[in-house]
């Protein structure tokens, strides 16, 4: 059964987490992704804490946790000291990191700075930094997908969300995926966590601190100053679960991932979208 507890992190912020399983057991450590919530990994943790301590945090910005002001408190580098920060809290030297999503690219990253302490990282539909930056330039149809991250950045959703309401963001965030796997009482709370205050804008703050490039549809391709970034080669095992229906983040994200990771699976599901762990739940629990 999982339990719920408010943790304070050595970064400031304080988190609400979910945790199931024996903490004598091997930690693994779930992270959410956009419009999410710990609620992502609902079927994993509970598929996986006989043999796991599972550790779920609504991340800053989402639910009831803490919502920094500023785009700047937002950055990947600061996410990724929350996410070690999180280990420090229950004392998980080393770690199994999964991430989905916007969730994932923190994994990515927590994963590059600290090869030390991820002992594993299984990534679900969350795109390599590098590979990503780089379809954004070179792959028009990927580009092309990733338009809405611009509308996140320059639109107030925020007001739009006021003026046509919550059920809106609902339909228009998850209307590309079958709604069959998701309950009445989960679409409630949902609702209810982005309703809360703050929650919008620091969901969006994700998007808005990137320092990913999205070129417009027309716009030359050309290389970005990312590319240029240090990208070591990941030495853990890595498992990368995709949906392939995915309309967000396409199969070219896993084109030249051999060439940044040392021991690569990966697991193509053709019957699942974008928000996989909870489309294909067993898909990803047994992966």
């Amino acid at each position: 059964m999982s339990q719920t507890q408010r943790l304070r992190l050595s970064t400031g912020v304080e988190l609400d987490v979910w945790t199931a399983g024996d903490r004598a057991n091997p930690p693994i450590i779930f992270l959410h992704g956009f419009p999410d919530s710990h609620r992502t990994w609902r079927h994993q943790m509970a598929g996986l804490s006989d043999r796991y301590f599972c550790i779920a945090p609504d991340q800053r910005g989402y639910a009831r946790s803490d919502k920094p002001q500023g785009i700047a408190a937002y950055k990947v580098p600061v996410l990724v000291a929350d996410v070690l920060a999180l280990a420090d809290g229950f004392g998980a030297r080393q770690f199994t990191l999964v991430g989905h999503d916007w969730g994932g690219a923190v994994a990515w990253a927590t994963a590059l700075k600290a090869q030390d302490r991820v002992t594993r990282l299984i990534q679900c539909n969350a795109a390599h930094p590098y590979v990503f930056q780089k379809t954004l330039i070179f792959d028009a149809d990927q580009r092309a997908a990733s338009q809405y991250i611009s509308e996140f950045r320059d639109r107030d959703i925020e007001g739009e969300v006021a003026a046509k309401g919550m059920d809106w963001f609902f339909e228009d965030h998850f209307a590309k995926i079958s709604t069959t796997q998701m309950t009445a009482k989960d679409r409630a709370a949902y609702i209810d966590e982005w309703s809360q205050p703050g929650a919008l804008t620091g969901m969006l703050n994700w998007y808005r601190a990137s320092p990913m490039a999205v070129p417009a549809p027309d716009a030359p391709a050309e290389m970005t100053p990312f590319l240029d970034a240090p990208f070591p080669k990941l030495t853990m095992p890595v498992l990368v679960i995709w949906g392939l229906r995915d309309e967000a983040l396409l199969p070219c994200q896993l084109d030249g991932l051999e060439g940044h990771i040392d021991r690569l699976d990966i697991v193509r599901v053709p019957d699942a979208g974008h928000f996989i762990p909870w489309e294909k739940p067993e898909a990803v629990t047994n992966a």
